[in-house]
């Protein structure tokens, strides 16, 4: 298995469509230039972010293999499996496996029936059996959590490496914290809250805001790590205004509007999702403005 660090701030990176519905590769390497040259300690493709439970099997071996190929091993590449099968798990894990990736993110089995703690476990084993990479827990889905006990049987599993608290439950995070430090690495996926959880002892962040706001976040957690908390404050302020903005059930829009209006070019969003309206591009706009990303 793969030793790598997974800390720091790491950015989700957006999946751009074109007019036809079809991913823009070319767009895809646009942002990820970006996003390297604020400074992100690893980037995550083919999450939530990214709409992967949107994507084919091999539009998602295709979009990893871009974004490994302009990494070009200057950071880790996350690929994220958003899949609701054990047999779909391992067969999207295998093809992200085969076109780079660093390390797995692979949420729980979440579509209305809950696996069992046991089931889960051996949902991440078999994953972490057929690919022997490291794999993080995407522990995102509000009515799926995965709870800290079920979470603890998977010490055994020895390629999970990493939890993504993500779910809006920050008491979530606070007993992983505590209880599970030593075995896992504990990225924070609250986008509002990254630094209460750099305070509380996270080794890092794997969430939304940063593909917006990267080189704010990766501020704020250089901030944190100095203990310099006059400044992270200011910067948790500048962010939260614009995570306020865009947070909204068509994030795949919005958050690509704030990426446009920064001058990116992030795409469209996958259909059924309509671009951003113009009055949620003026909401997004006022925001960006105070936070002073743009004039």
């Amino acid at each position: 298995m793969k030793d790598i660090r997974l800390e720091g701030m790491i950015s989700t990176v957006v999946t751009p469509f074109d007019a036809q519905d079809e991913v823009d590769l070319d767009l895809l390497r646009g942002e990820v230039k970006y996003l390297l040259d604020q400074g992100v300690t690893a980037i995550c493709a083919c999450g939530s972010t990214g709409e992967g439970q949107t994507l084919s099997l091999e539009e998602s071996a295709a979009i990893c293999a871009t974004v490994v190929d302009e990494v070009a091993g200057r950071v880790p590449v996350i690929g994220g499996v958003i899949q609701n099968s054990t047999a779909q798990a391992k067969r999207y894990s295998l093809a992200l496996k085969n076109a780079g990736v660093d390390a797995l993110q692979v949420t729980p089995v979440h579509y209305v029936f809950a696996p069992s703690p046991e089931e889960t476990v051996a949902h991440y084993r078999e994953i972490g059996e057929v690919t022997d990479l490291p794999i993080i827990l995407y522990n995102v889905v509000p009515w799926a959590l995965v709870p800290v006990d079920t979470i603890e049987l998977l010490r055994d599993v020895p390629q999970v490496v990493a939890v993504k608290q993500s779910g809006g439950d920050i008491h979530l995070l606070a007993d992983l914290l505590h209880r599970m430090r030593d075995r896992f690495t504990v990225l924070a996926a609250l986008d509002d809250l990254h630094y209460p959880a750099f305070v509380m002892g996270a080794h890092g962040a794997l969430a939304a805001i940063p593909t917006v706001t990267p080189r704010l976040s990766v501020e704020l957690w250089e901030a944190v790590q100095a203990g310099d908390h006059t400044k992270a404050l200011e910067l948790h302020e500048r962010i939260l205004t614009v995570w306020r903005a865009i947070d909204a059930p068509n994030l795949p829009a919005t958050l690509k509007a704030a990426l446009e209006l920064q001058g990116r070019r992030p795409g469209l969003p996958r259909r059924p999702f309509h671009p951003a309206t113009a009055d949620e591009k003026e909401r997004i706009r006022t925001a960006l403005k105070k936070a002073n990303l743009i004039d």
